[in-house]
């Protein structure tokens, strides 16, 4: 698609920096909102502050889509309410800030919103199969996707699509989740967390990628989607999984649940809450997996 214009928060995040790199190879220009300049002289950055709620105004000059990717790193560090207050703000107030910046120029020609949210939405759930339409919990995680996706449908007021992907555990060797998963492993360390029954809703970046670039691309009808792999696994067999693809023993005992309950206290829900998530909903619209099985995925990630 000649001259369309993404506009991406988050660019140089997990997703944002692979999907920069898809866009400008099809030819797509592409710029971020960041709070520093970039290194890539191909994307042009527009320099905002969230938490001062500073934007350069000429960022929404001529883009076709919005891509919300911001928000601050849920398990960087210890929920403390300050820094939960940072995990909201940095999600919710960061896409207002766009949308402030729409309604004082109503002749942007934005055509649709395209955001994250995660599967935090369900938490933890146990075996409950969790779609689209099922119920949101209260804790913490939930509240915070919960409102990250209000904020975000406050584009409805500009009449704009909008497609909302809950994002499960994004496996890469690049960051996320599977690096502290694969190190003890490689060292012959790896052990099972809490009693290993509780669900990871995962996904391979490329499967990711593809996601945003077919909604980008209206491949895929706006709405919320669930981003995970049609084949969920529990905190055992992907950790067995990473064990078999590095050839590596796993023969520690588990990590009792009381102990990480008291290394990280609230935040250990990351790592000990079940959400097992239905990948259905976007199978049905077309979406064509690369990666279905915890397997292939692994052997492409570190083949």
């Amino acid at each position: 698609m000649p001259n369309h214009h993404v506009l991406i928060t988050g660019g140089t995040g997990l997703i944002g920096k692979p999907l920069t790199e898809a866009l400008l190879a099809k030819g797509y220009q592409v710029s971020h909102l960041s709070r520093k300049p970039g290194k890539n002289p191909k994307v042009k950055i527009f320099l905002w502050d969230v938490p001062n709620q500073q934007i350069d105004t000429a960022s929404i000059n001529g883009v076709d889509t919005i891509v919300h990717l911001a928000g601050a790193g849920i398990a960087d560090k210890r929920w403390t309410a300050k820094r939960k207050k940072v995990l909201i703000d940095s999600r919710t107030k960061s896409i207002k800030l766009i949308y402030s910046l729409l309604h004082k120029h109503p002749n942007h020609q934005v055509k649709q919103i395209i955001s994250a949210s995660a599967t935090g939405y369900y938490s933890n759930r146990g075996n409950e199969l969790l779609t689209e339409e099922s119920v949101p919990l209260h804790d913490f995680l939930a509240t915070c996707c919960i409102e990250w996706e209000k904020a975000v449908d406050e584009g409805k007021q500009f009449g704009l699509p909008i497609t909302k992907f809950r994002t499960g555990v994004v496996l890469t060797t690049k960051g996320g989740a599977l690096p502290p998963i694969a190190l003890p492993v490689k060292f012959g360390l790896g052990t099972v967390l809490g009693n290993g029954q509780q669900y990871i809703p995962w996904i391979h970046l490329q499967d990711a990628v593809d996601m945003y670039m077919q909604a980008i691309e209206k491949q895929l009808q706006p709405d919320v989607y669930n981003m995970v792999a049609p084949n969920p696994v529990t905190n055992q067999q992907l950790t067995k999984a990473v064990a078999k693809q590095l050839r590596r023993p796993l023969w520690l005992p588990k990590v009792p649940a009381v102990m990480l309950k008291l290394i990280f206290g609230e935040m250990s829900l990351v790592v000990l809450g079940s959400t097992r998530v239905s990948a259905q909903k976007i199978q049905d619209r077309g979406f064509k997996f690369r990666y279905p099985v915890i397997e292939d995925a692994l052997s492409n990630i570190y083949g």
